[in-house]
């Protein structure tokens, strides 16, 4: 869809509706919650209670820690090329880089996607 088409709400709003659903099919569950807010060139996201409770368990210790941080990395890096076309068709942008972290203390997961042009001065 073009860009032309949105206000920077709605695109927010249906970036974070396509994330989410990504998240169920891809991963096999969704985040509680997500959030986008475009800024400049930039798409940040974040994904709320993306854990599982046993994953949780796993982190109390610093070698579970580290490895449910390298599974979830792998986990969303074998999904960065489907992404990076789902971000491309709904933005009009095409994605120059992405990065992801997630936090094992809330259970947060942050996404930033970077694009080739600055969106939010074209949705004004």
């Amino acid at each position: 869809m073009e860009h032309s088409k949105w206000t920077k709400g709605s695109l927010e709003a249906e970036i974070s509706k396509t994330l989410t659903q990504w998240e169920k099919d891809f991963l096999g569950r969704g985040s509680v919650s997500v959030k986008t807010d475009i800024l400049r060139d930039m798409l940040v996201i974040s994904l709320s209670g993306v854990l599982t409770p046993a994953e949780y368990t796993l982190c109390s210790a610093k070698e579970g820690l580290l490895a449910v941080k390298r599974m979830r990395s792998d986990l969303v890096e074998s999904g960065r090329e489907y992404l990076g076309t789902v971000i491309q068709e709904l933005t009009g942008e095409e994605v120059k880089s992405f990065h992801t972290d997630i936090s094992t203390h809330t259970g947060e997961r942050i996404m930033v996607f970077r694009l080739s042009g600055n969106l939010q001065e074209k949705l004004k």
